[in-house]
């Protein structure tokens, strides 16, 4: 699996942390790791304008994720080749902020974040009530795998 990380705060982040966030949904959705997935940390006011740019939302959010497949037309390959999985755009200052208000320690929001944005870049989604259903118990399940329970 090849992580393009991108660190645009002065904020220290455990990217080990991500990185088996990323491999441990990868193996939970049983999907191949001969993959590239790019990781940025940003802070809200980047976060804010990248939202606003590409959602038409005027506000910072806490994770953005950008896929480069489109799960409605097509597969992922069964070759072996390389998935190109797409971009994960993590405002730092909003996980630690919400990290304090849901108490619990901010690598857990950080896995959070980047289980929840993996499984966007897998083509999951939370449209519809059946679909947040389904995602946020894959999210819940993996995160408690990796002992990252609230």
């Amino acid at each position: 699996m090849d992580i393009l990380f991108q660190n645009n705060t002065d904020i220290n982040i455990d990217t080990q942390l991500i990185s088996d966030v990323l491999k441990t949904v990868l193996e939970y959705e049983k999907v191949s790791d001969n993959c590239e997935i790019s990781i940025s940390i940003v802070d809200n006011k980047e976060i804010h304008s990248l939202n606003l740019k590409h959602r038409g939302i005027d506000r910072p959010t806490d994770v953005l994720s950008f896929p480069l497949i489109d799960h409605s037309k097509e597969k992922l390959p069964s070759d072996g080749s390389k998935i190109y999985f797409g971009d994960i755009v993590i405002s730092i200052e909003k996980a630690m902020d919400q990290a304090e208000e849901y108490g619990h320690s901010l690598n857990r929001e950080i896995g959070f974040l980047t289980a929840h944005s993996m499984l966007h870049l897998l083509g999951y989604d939370h449209m519809t009530p059946e679909e947040e259903k389904v995602m946020f118990k894959k999210q819940e399940e993996i995160l408690n795998i990796m002992g990252l329970r609230r």
